[in-house]
């Protein structure tokens, strides 16, 4: 037994042993500073550096810091000049990642002295990592400079200052330059940066204290997002579903943070936590300042529903950076944490700390905001302010010339007031006139209108009589039918009697349309093959007939030769289309007018035409018929001879 149990224990050993393998290679693949590590030459380990997706995923900035300086010391100690700037550049972004904003401006500046010697990539690093460290340290007008420069070398990422009004406090105007200058240029079809857009907007309007509103635009946001990560059409790299799940977690983040403002805390609380946890996968010190934001918001919330103990752990958590405003907060949410819990001498405690951070806060942050805003201002478009010096000395000049020519204005607004009062008689003079005029223009609009109405009226009834006259002649017809025994005379007047019905039909149905010029030709022809079918009662009923005619109208002039011919046609079929059997027998009527162009096809699928079908036609009244008509619709009928069937069609204008 224990013999045959050697094999599976050695197979099972395999396998975990295997198993381990496959995750020492899956951690090292997911590793980055590995990665980097196994790069060869300082530009190719500077590209992995800034282009890796997650450059925190396994091994923190510490880490990365220690590596960067071994590689640093290498290559200062053989003087590879390009190989050093490299790793510093990549040293000053660490240390902004790790929030030492001192170290990181002292580097970047140091090599930003050489700019001109610097590859474009490296220099674009290091303003944004100027950029970075600036903001961060409030020095609003130092980064205005920054961006300034930016502009200078022609990078467009991240050059404008409505982020700036929002961190001065300034919210509504950030929002409105964002939307002024960011809308215009999203494609209608970007879902991604449709998202980010009202993302952005959503934020502002949060900070400024309108939640509701802001909660519209987020979930908007979100919705966009949805669309992007749902869309299969379109290929997404490794970095654009990273940064999709950090965008979506900032979302779920603001939203969350919308909930706990209109006291909606159950609902902030998942979303709060989710982006927390998304977003602690980021290096971006924005994303970090937001972590902090979540995490105190997501302590309020929690604070409100009672949750003590899940309140005090998030108020625990040691964060590094944390600003002036985030630190009151906290402050401000532990005392609120002890008077819930009666340790009031805790409490008090945190509300001396504030009040110390406040007061000094107050006697500090006035002066700064005043002399940071007055920065922008001044720095915010220099082209603009020399445009506005230049305007305002122009508008001076003329100052000067206006006070010289002082009494000669006088003279001018005297005699401007003078022409002034006349024109504004002649104006009144005009206006009487004008309603005069449009009294007479009302009183005869009414009698043509009427006029209108009266000869509608009488069109009408002149088409009326002229059916109920061509009903006498087509009665007549049938009295003459009745008094006649001629087998051939008989067929003459029936032929006779429905040509007859066909114009009167036409008349019929202009003095029932509102629009007497035209007729509608889909229903004309459904009427007249109903009166045809009433004629030839014995046969016809069982043919199938196709009408495509829907939205086709004629004038007077061109719809009785037109319904002359089809009363011609369709007896015709009924006749001699189907002599033994109807029952699968179909007519197809054509009729389209596109402009000035019109077609006209009839087909049946009967018997067909006679072999000496062209020497009847000269003998043959409907074929001779219905050829003066098509000529007097300036065409030609044209017959194609099918081997079941027959085929009339022809164009006309």
């Amino acid at each position: 037994m224990m013999h045959n149990l050697k094999p599976l224990f050695s197979v099972l050993f395999f396998v975990l042993l295997l198993n381990v393998s496959a995750q020492s290679v899956e951690s090292e693949e997911i590793s980055a500073l590995t990665e980097f590590q196994n790069t060869n030459g300082s530009q190719d380990r500077f590209d992995v550096f800034f282009t890796v997706v997650n450059r925190y995923n396994v091994n923190s900035a510490y880490d990365w810091l220690d590596t960067v300086k071994v590689y640093l010391s290498n290559a200062q100690k053989i003087n590879d000049s390009l190989a050093t700037q490299l790793y510093k550049v990549m040293q000053a972004q660490l240390y902004n990642d790790l929030g030492e904003y001192d170290k990181s401006i002292a580097l970047a500046m140091e090599l930003y002295a050489a700019k001109d010697t610097m590859d474009a990539g490296s220099r674009k690093v290091i303003l944004d990592v100027l950029d970075n460290n600036y903001a961060n340290l409030q020095l609003y007008d130092k980064q205005i400079e920054i961006r300034k420069q930016k502009r200078e070398f022609g990078y467009t990422d991240n050059v404008a200052f409505y982020d700036i009004y929002s961190n001065l406090g300034l919210h509504r105007k950030a929002r409105n330059q964002y939307i002024m200058e960011v809308k215009p240029t999203i494609a209608d079809n970007d879902s991604y940066g449709l998202a980010k857009y009202h993302s952005k907007v959503g934020n502002y309007l949060r900070l400024d204290n309108s939640a509701p509103t802001a909660l519209s635009e987020l979930k908007k946001a979100k919705a966009y997002l949805d669309v992007f990560l749902n869309d299969i059409s379109k290929e997404k790299t490794e970095e654009q579903l990273f940064e999709s799940e950090l965008l979506k977690a900032e979302i779920e983040g603001n939203i969350g943070k919308c909930h706990v403002l209109l006291s909606e805390y159950e609902e902030a609380i998942p979303l709060l936590e989710n982006s927390i946890e998304v977003l602690n996968t980021s290096s971006s010190n924005d994303h970090k300042s937001e972590v902090i934001e979540n995490t105190l918001n997501l302590a309020d919330a929690n604070l409100h529903l009672e949750r003590y103990v899940a309140a005090k752990r998030s108020l625990d958590i040691q964060f590094e950076n944390i600003s002036i405003l985030q630190n009151i907060k906290r402050n401000s949410l532990l005392a609120a944490f002890y008077d819930k819990v009666e340790n009031f001498r805790s409490a008090a405690l945190y509300y001396k700390r504030n009040e110390r951070i406040k007061d000094s806060l107050t006697q500090k942050q006035s002066s700064i905001i005043k002399q940071q805003l007055v920065t922008i201002v001044a720095n915010e478009d220099l082209e603009n302010s020399q445009r506005l010096i230049d305007e305002q000395k122009r508008i001076n000049e003329l100052a000067r010339s206006e006070m010289k020519a002082k009494d000669e204005r006088i003279n001018l607004v005297f005699i401007s007031l003078i022409f002034t009062l006349l024109g504004f008689a002649g104006l009144v003079y005009a206006y009487l006139k004008s309603i005069k005029n449009q009294r007479l223009i009302a009183e005869q609009k009414h009698i043509i209108e009427n006029a209108l109405v009266e000869k509608d009226s009488l069109l009408k009834e002149i088409h009326h009589r002229v059916k109920n006259n061509l009903q006498m002649v087509s009665s007549l017809l049938s009295l003459q039918t009745k008094n006649t025994r001629s087998k051939s005379a008989i067929e003459a007047l029936e032929e006779g009697k429905s040509r007859v019905k066909a114009m009167a039909l036409i008349h019929q149905k202009l003095y029932q349309n509102d629009d007497l010029s035209v007729i509608e030709m889909q229903g004309y022809i459904e009427s007249l093959i109903n009166s045809v079918q009433s004629v030839y009662k014995k046969g016809g009923h069982n043919i199938s007939i196709t009408i495509d005619a829907e939205g086709t109208e004629l004038d007077i002039d061109r719809a009785i030769p037109f319904g002359l011919i089809l009363n011609e046609l369709v007896s015709n079929s009924f006749k001699y289309a189907f002599p033994e059997n109807d029952e699968n027998g179909k007519i197809y009527i054509h009729l389209r007018k596109n402009g000035d162009q019109g077609y006209f096809e009839y087909t049946d699928n009967g018997i067909g035409l006679p072999e000496d079908a062209d020497e009847r036609a000269h003998s043959s009244m409907g074929i001779r018929l219905m050829n003066r008509l098509v000529n007097q619709l300036q065409s030609k009928l044209n017959i194609d001879k099918a081997t079941e069937g027959v085929r009339f069609w022809f164009n006309f204008s």
